[in-house]
């Protein structure tokens, strides 16, 4: 091999190896912003970012099992607060976006009625993303306290292990309604599936998503950790929330 060819290869295999990646671990809703937002954030930094994507408390708990997680983005305040209490985080918690909680349906259900229909004979299954782990299954359930249809859903109820769950429950027309997290509906792969109403906010608390840095993961993961954190309030990530159905924090 020519000298040149020689440096160039030994050139490309140290920058090969000087490549980063970090991993993100990210609340089932945002699985289709964050992976916009990662592709962004690569192009502009060039570290690369793995996805993983779960329900909020069940991150929460393989963070503090000592899983290599280098940021948290929760979909909830809670969570962040348990890990920063608990001294596995490197940053402050940040709110970076705010959730809008939908009533999802594949089967021709007629949503007209609102979250009331859920008590209709009708429907017979509803979806809901597990309570103690997911923060929309918490809203969701307080939604359906608030419109008191809580003897009429005796028996229809279908726990699932997070919104991605509810939303295959959905798709495949395992249940009749699903509820569901607005930015899951708006995606490219989601966006012709079904028809869906919002859920009146006042019948749930705000959905505040919260983010933070985590200790778990290598010194150099963890600055680079930063960097995606700061990232997320850069206009062209602010804009991806934005268009994935998310109210914005105001900027102080």
């Amino acid at each position: 091999m020519k000298p040149f060819n020689l440096l160039l290869t030994s050139l490309a295999f140290a920058s090969a190896l000087a490549a980063q990646t970090i991993t993100v671990a990210a609340a089932a809703n945002m699985k289709y912003a964050v992976t916009d937002i990662a592709q962004a954030f690569t192009k502009e930094s060039g570290i690369d970012v793995k996805i993983i994507t779960g329900a909020s408390g069940k991150l929460t708990q393989q963070i503090m099992s000592g899983a290599p997680y280098d940021a948290f983005l929760s979909a909830d305040v809670e969570f962040p607060a348990k890990l920063a209490n608990g001294g596995f985080t490197t940053t402050p918690s940040q709110v970076y976006a705010f959730g809008t909680l939908i009533l999802w349906s594949d089967t021709g259900v007629d949503l007209s009625k609102g979250v009331a229909i859920v008590a209709d004979p009708s429907v017979k299954k509803i979806a809901v993303a597990n309570p103690k782990t997911a923060p929309y299954g918490i809203e969701a359930m307080n939604a359906m306290k608030f419109y008191k249809v809580g003897n009429a859903i005796e028996g229809k109820l279908i726990i699932a292990e997070s919104i991605s769950q509810v939303g295959a429950y959905v798709t495949t027309k395992a249940v009749d309604v699903g509820f569901m997290a607005k930015s899951i509906v708006l995606s490219p792969e989601m966006k012709n599936v079904g028809k869906w109403i919002e859920v009146d906010p006042k019948s749930y608390n705000t959905i505040d998503q919260a983010m933070v840095g985590l200790k778990n993961g290598s010194p150099e993961n963890q600055i680079g950790a930063k960097k995606f954190i700061r990232f997320m309030s850069s206009a062209k990530a602010l804009q991806i929330l934005k268009a994935s159905g998310y109210g914005l924090p105001v900027k102080k």
